[in-house]
């Protein structure tokens, strides 16, 4: 069996406000939203292509989360999406509240990339492929 990935999951705070900015800046589909037995508020979504799907939910039970880390880091360190125009989404999503982190750089023989801080201190990436169509990202 190959492997793909099966969803991403953020923790927030307030996992229905996080949701509903991923609707707003991503187009995200909300398809499901419950109390699981863990007591956490867990809520489905999914990105617009119907490609991905992305969990967001609160602590669970008795579980105590560390902070959030918007800056470069070890791990998993952030998720990109692809843009048709950099500066035209950079404005669009500090308008929900996103702030600009890195960019935009041209990667050299590349695409052009943007970071951004999103809401419970996630780091996005924003990827704006050369008119070529050469793919990239980091």
């Amino acid at each position: 069996m190959a492997f793909r990935i099966n969803h991403i999951h953020l923790k927030a705070p307030d996992p229905r406000k996080t949701a509903e900015w991923y609707v707003r800046a991503f187009n995200f589909k909300i398809v499901g939203d419950e109390t699981r037995v863990f007591g956490d508020r867990f809520i489905r979504c999914q990105s617009e292509d119907g490609g991905m799907g992305v969990n967001i939910s609160g602590a669970r039970s008795n579980e105590r989360l560390g902070p959030g880390d918007a800056s470069a880091h070890h791990g998993l360190e952030h998720f990109g999406f692809d843009s048709e125009s950099l500066e035209a989404d950079i404005a669009r999503l500090e308008g929900f509240g996103a702030r600009l982190l890195e960019g935009p750089i041209q990667i050299p023989n590349g695409p052009r990339i943007a970071f951004l801080w999103a809401p419970d201190d996630v780091r996005v990436e924003l990827i704006e492929r050369r008119k070529s169509g050469v793919a990239g990202g980091c």
